[in-house]
């Protein structure tokens, strides 16, 4: 990098600061800070929805699977998240957003009770933390690469600049940097990819040396062979739909505060259903960015998929960067990857400082405090979140794909909170102990898969595949303690469940519609539907 790339990136950082003192300026209460007001119109949280999922973990954990797995990878976006965002936005958000609950955590003390919404709380707390560390490590990733900034330089740096502008301006801050940085990371993406495709000759010129590759000719297909474990992912359809498909998938996008609150910020019903089909479609395309520049990495960066050291598969992107932009783009493409990083971990800091408040501070530490207490603790916990994700870095970076770590963790945090949350809202009849044994009892179940597949004992043909069957796993455990334990206790009354379980009191689509909400373009179930739909063409090519 030269002196035009740091000016870009300097000018970068300004602006992110510049909208997090901006953001102060509007922030009077802890709903404010936390959920900037649920005053943000649809196409806001929309884009900030999708492009606090597309954090550095995002571009360098897909980049490094599409090397590593080839265009199977596709499987992440197109089953693997569009028909959860779907599902989110016509299904689950009325019971979110009408039961005015400000966090996911608090969903489930009304439905269930204060142990569950407690075990939930703390774990999302861990998870977050966790996630945080990825990409801050998967930051550090880029400066060595790029600066030959060390480990811990890049880890400081980036954290004390998301923990400014969170800080600073709450949830909104967030929000507003994550629009502009969803157009930011773009700018800096797509020259690799047509670069990237102009030196091997194009798609066509891809494909053949995709074939010429260790992948081979399964590189290019996305179902073939799935009957049976033999291809490049190690997972066989079962896996990919039911582990994937659905468990993974819906128990990431449905029940991941931080995605569901950039939902619960929108301004009224009709934006925060729309907020996640909206994100749908350019999740839709960005497999050309991550996945299509990881192919490139394959088959131009020689010895690319080592164990350790500057060829690892995470290193995709990165050694793009350095190899085949010229000076001032390279400095957009560092900056696009910074705001990446950026993104992702202000909505892992953003989740943890408003779960830690609200779930466990104000219900079970400090409760009936003044309204500026708790912004003073929301301010704090975003401090601590911060420190505790820098130590979690260095755990990542124990990892050659961290798309395999990310995985692991989902299928442990998210697969079994889903399955809690699909049967809670549509069984009245189970009970609220249920809901805790069985929330407590999947994860376990999760837990112990993963660490019979690190002993041996479990024997699975990759990383990503123990997370598929783990993710089942935790699922089925769920359902089996559920059924088991309901009949032995008695379901809360139906007051107590209006609005939160389907067909217990309806909750109005339209009792705060806006101009214009009705328009036929907006209409929730159109939107899904063409998602959906789109999702379906997009395979033909790759079958």
């Amino acid at each position: 990098m030269n002196a035009l790339d740091y000016a870009i990136l300097a000018l970068y950082f300004v602006t992110v600061l510049g909208v997090g003192f901006a953001a102060r300026r509007a922030i009077r209460t802890s709903v404010d800070f936390f959920l900037s007001g649920r005053s943000l119109p649809a196409w806001v949280t929309g884009l900030a929805f999708v492009s606090a999922n597309l954090g550095a973990l995002e571009i360098i954990g897909m980049a490094a699977n599409g090397a590593q797995y080839g265009i199977m990878t596709v499987h992440y976006y197109w089953i693997g998240a569009v028909p959860a965002m779907v599902f989110l936005g016509i299904v689950m958000m009325p019971f979110y957003y009408g039961s005015k609950v400000r966090s996911v955590p608090e969903y489930l003390r009304l439905r269930f009770n204060r142990p569950t919404h407690l075990l939930n709380a703390i774990s999302f707390a861990v998870a977050q933390v966790l996630i945080a560390g990825v990409n801050l490590y998967a930051l550090a990733l880029v400066l060595d690469a790029l600066l030959g900034w060390p480990l811990w330089l890049s880890i400081v740096v980036g954290a004390a600049i998301v923990l400014a502008y969170i800080g600073i301006g709450g949830l909104s801050s967030a929000i507003y940097n994550e629009v502009l940085q969803f157009f930011v990371i773009l700018a800096g993406l797509i020259p690799i990819t047509v670069i990237g495709l102009v030196k091997v000759g194009g798609v066509d010129g891809l494909w053949d040396a995709v074939r010429g590759s260790k992948l081979g000719e399964a590189g290019l297909h996305t179902w073939a062979d799935t009957g049976n474990s033999a291809n490049p992912l190690g997972a066989n359809w079962i896996g990919l739909v039911f582990g994937l498909g659905f468990v993974l998938s819906f128990g990431y996008w449905t029940t991941n505060f931080a995605e569901v609150q950039r939902a619960l910020s929108a301004r009224n019903m009709s934006a925060a259903r729309r907020t996640p089909l909206i994100g749908a479609y350019p999740k839709l395309l960005i497999p050309a960015v991550t996945v299509i520049p990881g192919l490139v990495a394959l088959v131009t960066v020689k010895g690319l998929g080592a164990d350790s050291g500057t060829l690892q598969y995470n290193n995709a992107i990165p050694l793009l960067m350095r190899d085949l932009l010229p000076n001032g783009v390279l400095g957009v493409a560092v900056t696009g990857l910074l705001a990446s990083f950026m993104a992702g971990m202000a909505a892992n800091v953003s989740g943890f400082n408003t779960v830690f408040t609200y779930d466990i501070w104000q219900a079970y530490v400090k409760r009936d405090r003044d309204d500026a207490y708790y912004l003073r603790v929301g301010r704090i916990a975003t401090l601590v979140g911060v420190i505790v994700g820098i130590g979690t870095a260095f755990i990542a970076a124990g990892f050659s794909n961290i798309m395999n770590y990310i995985q692991t963790l989902f299928s442990l945090f998210n697969a079994p909170l889903f399955a809690t949350f699909i049967i809670g809202m549509f069984w009245r009849r189970m009970t609220a102990w249920a809901g805790f044994w069985s929330l407590l009892v999947g994860t376990l179940g999760s837990l112990a898969t993963y660490l019979l597949y690190l002993g041996g004992v479990l024997d699975f043909q990759s990383d990503l595949e123990e997370s598929f069957w783990g993710a089942g796993i935790a699922f089925v455990l769920v359902v089996v303690v559920a059924l088991l334990l309901s009949p032995l206790g008695a379901p809360k009354p139906d007051e107590d469940l209006r609005g939160l379980v389907y067909g217990r009191g309806s909750v109005d689509l339209t009792a705060d519609v806006l101009a214009g909400d009705a328009a036929w373009y907006r209409s929730p179930i159109l939107l899904g539907a063409v998602a959906l739909a789109l999702s379906v063409l997009f395979y033909l090519p790759v079958l």
